[in-house]
C-alpha cells in the first residue's frame, strides 16, 4: 500500500474517531436551545388549565423533570443507547420510527434537487468559462439565483406552472386519490419502478418537478460560480498551455484537462450541499406540502415536540459527518496530488 493511501486511511480513522465528539456537541447545543426557548412546552401541549398530575406526567415523559444536569445526562444516555425517545405529536411513536418514515421523502427531494442544480449550474458554468459571450450572463445568473429567496421562488413556480398553466400539481408527493404503493425504499420514483408501474412513476416524478426545480435552481448558482472560476483557471494553467503546444485539440483539452481539474472543488461543494439539503429543505417542503423529515422538523418545532426535534437534528448531524468523510475520500480518488 502506498504512503498516500496509508495517510488517507489514518485521516479517515481520525475523522471517524472525532465524529462522536461532533455529534455530542450538536446534541448539547440542541438540548440547550430547546430549553432556552421562551414558554413552557408542557403548557403549550396540554394547556395551562390541565391538571398538575397530567403536566407532571408529561414532564417525565419528555425528560423535563428534575434539574438541567439530570435532564442532560438522561438525554445523552439515551443517545448512547440509540434511544431517541418518543414523539409527543404522534401519540408516543418512537422518534426512530418517525425518522425512518419521513426521511425517504426528504432524501428523494434532495437527490432530484441536486441533479437539477448540477445540470443547470455546471452547464452554465462551462459555457461561461469557454464562451466569452456567456461570461457576463453566467455571472449574473450565479448572483441572482444565490440571492433569490427560496420561498419566493417556490411560490412563483406554483403560481405560474400550477395555478395559471396547470401543468404541475401545487404540492404533495402523490394525489390524494392514489394509494396502495408498496414502500420498499420510501422513494416513490424507485418504488414505482420496482412495482413495474410506469404510470405511477410518471405521476411521482410529475409531483417532484416544481419542488426540485425550486430548490435546485437556487443552488445552481453556487455550482455555476465554482465551475466557471476553476475551469477558467485550469484552461490558463501551464500544463494546458503545454498541451496546446503539442497540438492537442481544444475539445480534448477541455474535457481531459480543464473540466476534470475543475470538478475537484465541485465534488466538495456537492457533498456538503447534498448533506445540507437533507436538513435545510424545510422551506421547500413546507411550501410544497412535501411530507418529508424537514417538514416534520418544522412541525415539531412549532408543536414544541422536544424529543422529535432533538432526534431529527442529531440524525442530520450524523448524515453531515458521514458526507464530509466521504467527500474527502472522493477528492483523494480524483486528485492524486491531495495528501492527508
Amino acid at each position: 500500500m502506498s504512503e498516500r493511501w496509508r495517510s488517507l486511511g489514518k485521516y479517515c480513522l481520525v475523522r471517524l474517531a472525532l465524529a462522536p465528539l461532533m455529534i455530542v456537541v450538536v446534541a448539547t447545543i440542541v438540548f440547550a436551545l430547546m430549553r432556552l426557548t421562551p414558554g413552557d412546552p408542557v403548557d403549550a401541549i396540554v394547556g395551562t388549565r390541565a391538571p398538575v398530575a397530567v403536566k407532571q406526567a408529561l414532564r417525565e415523559k419528555i425528560g423535563l423533570d428534575g434539574s438541567l444536569t439530570n435532564q442532560y445526562f438522561r438525554y445523552m444516555t439515551g443517545l448512547v443507547r440509540f434511544d431517541l425517545g418518543q414523539s409527543l405529536s404522534t401519540r408516543g411513536e418512537p422518534v426512530r420510527k418517525v425518522i425512518f418514515d419521513y426521511f425517504p421523502a426528504t432524501a428523494e427531494l434532495a437527490i432530484y434537487s441536486t441533479i437539477v442544480a448540477l445540470a443547470i449550474g455546471l452547464g452554465v458554468g462551462i459555457l461561461s468559462a469557454t464562451r466569452s459571450a456567456w461570461e457576463l450572463p453566467g455571472r449574473l445568473f450565479s448572483t441572482i439565483t444565490y440571492a433569490l429567496p427560496l420561498f419566493w421562488v417556490g411560490m412563483v413556480l406554483q403560481l405560474i406552472f400550477a395555478v395559471q398553466l396547470g401543468w404541475f400539481p401545487l404540492g404533495g408527493r402523490l394525489p390524494a386519490t392514489i394509494g396502495g404503493l408498496k414502500t420498499i425504499t420510501g422513494l416513490y420514483t424507485i418504488d414505482s419502478l420496482l412495482e413495474g408501474n410506469i404510470i405511477l412513476w410518471f405521476i411521482s416524478l410529475h409531483h417532484l418537478v416544481l419542488p426540485s426545480l425550486s430548490l435546485g435552481l437556487v443552488l445552481s448558482g453556487i455550482f455555476e460560480r465554482i465551475m466557471r472560476v476553476n475551469l477558467q483557471q485550469s484552461l490558463h494553467s501551464d500544463h494546458v498551455e503545454a498541451a496546446r503546444a503539442r497540438g492537442i485539440s481544444e475539445n480534448q483539452i477541455l474535457w481531459s484537462h480543464g473540466i476534470r481539474n475543475a470538478l475537484i472543488p465541485v465534488v466538495t461543494v456537492f457533498g456538503l450541499t447534498f448533506a445540507a439539503l437533507l436538513g435545510g429543505a424545510v422551506i421547500t417542503e413546507v411550501t410544497f406540502s412535501w411530507s418529508g423529515l424537514a417538514n416534520r422538523l418544522y412541525s415539531a418545532i412549532i408543536g414544541r415536540d422536544y424529543p422529535l426535534v432533538q432526534g431529527i437534528v442529531v440524525f442530520f448531524a450524523v448524515i453531515a459527518t458521514i458526507a464530509s468523510i466521504f467527500i474527502d475520500i472522493i477528492n483523494a480518488l480524483i486528485d492524486p496530488r491531495i495528501r492527508y
